[in-house]
């Protein structure tokens, strides 16, 4: 990778955002210029490993180039029609990601925060057609720390501060339990059963620190909704996709241990499944809404929909993403090089625990947390020095550090990466 052309210093690039820029986002001072593979650069041409992934969203790698010839073969052909018109895209990508999860159909859209609103919408209409919840009663149970996007329904039901203070009013309907706790997601679902639609819960909390439920504790709750005739609804917006080193984490718990390159028909199936971000390989947003014909038939046409959801270019890069997935065996890779990251992790949490407190995760979503509060700078300062050293990763919560690299690095690069991570800890430490 050669060095960019550009004569401007960080400093420029990132004083245009804070002048012209809302300040909603902390990011690191790096200003990065392009991408391949596993890899970054800056704009002054220093060469990163990314273990962010834009949080999940370039599993597939930077500017896979299978994706964005894909993406740019379509944009030359046809690039927005609106639903108000077919387009030769649609349904051929429609019957492609519903054949590939083993679903009915799906609602295409553009965003995550898009697709978990799909879902709470779908859920409630379902609710009151199919089963009888009186007009404005619908219930949804979502899990505590949880995170689903920053819209105002979403965040009504968060207990982030930051995403919630000082936007409400809040939107009604939801109730909160404690994450992984089969008992209170139990008598959640028995307090007044007939007014519950659903319940929605991340495989595992990715935002909130990497919190990956006990064994057992997504087959619990999916029976749990089954026995009340309630939606079970699954966000795998940042753990689907082969993140988790199964195609979708919830797969993780059922009879194949994620040992699936397809989705096959027997896993720990949601009645609604929400996805996003690696969908698109991140080149171009798309998210979707999938579930079975039961449940999606109670949208009609003029209840919902999206100008750009659908899109022929959508539809041409989510597919090829898909593809890459599948062809390049990301899914098992993330699986097979998670278990050497977490060694590799835990022997530095075995030597520094003064300033390492443990580390958890699957496939190659993982977190360490630092053995210091949540308030304390310490999670940030050790981001700026693997910057420094070459390596990207972003704080959360405070004293956690998530590492997600894109899938396609290889077990020589994750070794490299390692080593940087080992090298800043023990000069911290």
């Amino acid at each position: 990778m050669t060095k960019n052309n550009s004569t401007t210093s960080p400093a420029y690039h990132i004083g245009l955002e804070d002048k012209h820029g809302a300040h909603n986002y902390h990011p690191l001072p790096v200003v990065l210029s392009e991408g391949r593979g596993c890899y970054v650069w800056d704009v002054e041409g220093k060469k990163y490993f990314d273990f962010l992934s834009a949080y999940s969203a370039v599993n597939q790698g930077h500017c896979h180039p299978r994706i964005i010839d894909a993406m740019v073969a379509q944009s030359r052909k046809l690039t927005l029609t609106s639903r108000a018109f077919h387009n030769d895209q649609l349904g051929e990508y429609e019957k492609y990601l519903t054949d590939y999860f083993t679903f009915d159909k799906v609602l295409p859209m553009n965003t995550g925060a898009e697709a978990v609103e799909t879902a709470i919408k779908l859920c409630r209409k379902w609710g009151y057609d199919k089963k009888g919840i009186p007009a404005d009663q619908a219930r949804i149970i979502v899990c505590g720390q949880n995170f689903h996007g920053r819209t105002t329904t979403i965040i009504s039901f968060s207990s982030d501060p930051d995403a919630k203070g000082s936007f409400g009013p809040y939107t009604p309907g939801f109730v909160t339990v404690p994450y992984g706790d089969v008992a209170a997601m139990q008598a959640a679902l028995a307090n007044d059963p007939a007014t519950i639609a659903g319940v929605l819960v991340e495989p595992i909390q990715g935002e909130a620190g990497v919190f990956v439920p006990q064994d057992g504790y997504l087959a619990a709750v999916r029976e749990a909704c089954k026995a009340h005739n309630v939606l079970f609804i699954a966000d795998e917006i940042q753990t689907g996709i082969g993140r988790t080193g199964a195609l979708l984490r919830i797969c993780g718990d059922c009879t194949c241990q994620g040992h699936c390159e397809r989705q096959p028909a027997t896993y720990l199936r949601p009645d609604i499944l929400i996805l996003g971000k690696a969908l698109s390989g991140g080149t171009y947003p798309v998210s979707a809404v999938l579930a079975d014909d039961a449940i999606m038939e109670v949208i009609k046409p003029g209840q919902h929909g999206s100008t750009f959801g659908g899109n022929p270019v959508a539809c041409a890069v989510a597919k090829e993403a898909l593809e890459v997935i599948i062809d390049e065996k990301l899914t098992q890779n993330a699986r097979a090089l998670g278990h050497i990251f977490r060694a590799r992790m835990q022997e530095l949490v075995d030597g520094y625990p003064n300033l390492l407190k443990l580390v958890r995760g699957k496939g190659l979503l993982n977190a360490v947390i630092i053995n210091d509060s949540p308030e304390s700078k310490t999670a940030w300062n050790l981001c700026v020095a693997l910057a420094e050293a070459g390596l990207l990763a972003k704080p959360t919560h405070g004293n956690i550090i998530r590492f997600a690299p894109p899938l396609v690095i290889s077990e020589k690069e994750l070794h490299e990466a390692c080593d940087i991570i080992a090298g800043v800890v023990k000069a911290y430490a």
